[in-house]
């Protein structure tokens, strides 16, 4: 049986491109191993959201070019479909080049070095052993924001039919998974290519799934976020109290050029609103700072902007000049050593309102999934930490030994990813919190 292996770059767009791409390799009959140096076929799901993530594409195809052998080298993904022909060019130790969305023409691709044996086919889906898996609601985008590319290459918006999305959960489910992640590029716009279903639908079907599990939502445009929703969310348990809203800017004519709409009125009353229907919810949202043309002014107005919300949590990203976007020929370009100062003001900022915002879960009790547990440490989340972006949950493991607050004693050894417990906040620090496990 020939083997393969998948390393994923970037969004959890493409974790989820990568699971689909292995469950199909696996029902063809090849077989998938974690080991570099065990698999026939290196498969590199590519990212070029920004700079960063092409280096981060490019050095790890070199690396994977570097130690090759027999393997066979298949680069794919939003890198591989902007520059394929430039990627075979210089790294002529690529044996193939595929886009997004192009499963086929893998699968074709290996099925060549793959003697067919008769292996029935059976539909499964891939599911490591982990607490939450991420779920891709839609594909592509119809806005046309300056500053992105990925419209260009993952195509219009297209939601994925609410069946397939709600058989791949309750598979999920099924085999213990406790969190399901629903992402797209902008997941308010679910269903309105389909007919009489919406986002409110397909979470309210989520939700009817039997099991205790969490559902969390990411990047939700800012303006599209209504009534209906927010009352779906807080009518439901299973729905966490947390919603991730790009915002990117605060300042109107900077949102123009972004090609984003609203302004900072609209997201202040927006945030009023959602503070309102769902109360202690966390809000995250990310901010682009360095845009072309942006003065200090500016700049200064939105670190007030974040300063006077309050997010509990904050990402920024440096301005990425990117080929092919309508921002790359604005005049203006912002130089290095000024995003890179506003970049490290504004985070030093969010610091310290992040530290705030722990302290006051300090005493209280919440429930927390956990991650990660080895012999030293206990890591896990609670519904205001999501995976791989936010702080988590250190937990003390006591010497092995928890007292519970029923005085009874909980052997951590028994604990696994995925067990959620029962914990109180005891330490705070910038971006984690510790805690102790009471039951």
């Amino acid at each position: 049986m020939r083997t393969f292996t998948v390393i994923t770059l970037g969004c959890p767009k493409n974790i989820v491109d990568s699971r689909h791409l292995i469950d199909a390799l696996k029902n063809e009959g090849f077989s998938y191993v974690e080991e570099f140096k065990q698999a026939d076929f290196v498969l590199i799901n590519t990212c070029c959201f920004i700079n960063d993530a092409k280096e981060e594409s490019i050095d790890e195809i070199l690396l994977a070019a570097k130690f090759k052998n027999d393997r066979k080298l298949i680069v794919f993904g939003c890198l591989a479909k902007r520059y394929g022909q430039e990627l075979k060019k210089e790294i002529p130790e690529i044996d193939a080049i595929a886009g997004v969305d192009d499963a086929d023409s893998i699968i074709n691709y290996m099925m060549q070095f793959k003697k067919l044996t008769g292996i029935s086919k059976s539909y499964t889906y891939t599911v490591e052993p982990s607490s939450y898996r991420y779920i891709k609601i839609a594909d592509g985008c119809n806005r046309r924001c300056t500053f992105c590319i990925i419209p260009s290459i993952r195509g219009s918006f297209r939601s994925v039919e609410p069946e397939k999305i709600l058989r791949e959960a309750e598979c999920f489910i099924k085999s213990g998974i406790k969190e399901l992640i629903l992402v797209a590029q902008d997941i308010t716009q679910y269903g309105k290519d389909l007919k009489g279903y919406s986002l409110n639908n397909l979470l309210k079907d989520l939700c009817s799934i039997e099991g205790d599990f969490w559902i969390r939502l990411l990047y939700l445009y800012p303006t599209d976020i209504d009534n209906s929703l927010l009352q779906t969310i807080s009518e439901n348990e299973k729905i966490v109290n947390y919603l991730d809203i790009p915002m990117q800017h605060s300042e109107e004519r900077i949102l123009r050029l972004m090609g984003r709409t609203g302004t900072k009125k609209e997201y202040l009353r927006k945030i009023h609103e959602i503070r309102e229907a769902i109360p202690g919810i966390t809000l995250r949202s990310t901010f682009i700072i360095g845009f072309p043309t942006e003065t200090e002014d500016e700049f200064n107005r939105l670190v007030d902007f974040i300063e006077d919300v309050q997010f509990e949590r904050l990402g920024v990203f440096k301005y990425s000049r990117e080929d092919g976007t309508k921002a790359y020929s604005l005049k203006g370009q912002i130089p290095d050593t000024i995003i890179n100062r506003r970049y490290d003001e504004i985070m030093s900022r969010q610091a310290l309102i992040s530290f705030e915002k722990n302290r006051k879960l300090v005493g209280k009790k919440y429930d927390a999934l956990i991650d990660y547990i080895d012999a030293d440490m206990i890591v896990g989340r609670l519904y205001c930490h999501a995976p791989e972006i936010d702080g988590v949950v250190i937990l003390d493991n006591g010497n092995t030994l928890l007292e519970n607050e029923n005085s009874k004693k909980l052997n951590i050894l028994d604990l696994k990813a995925g067990d959620k417990l029962k914990v109180v906040i005891t330490e705070a620090y910038e971006y984690d919190v510790k805690g102790v496990i009471v039951s």
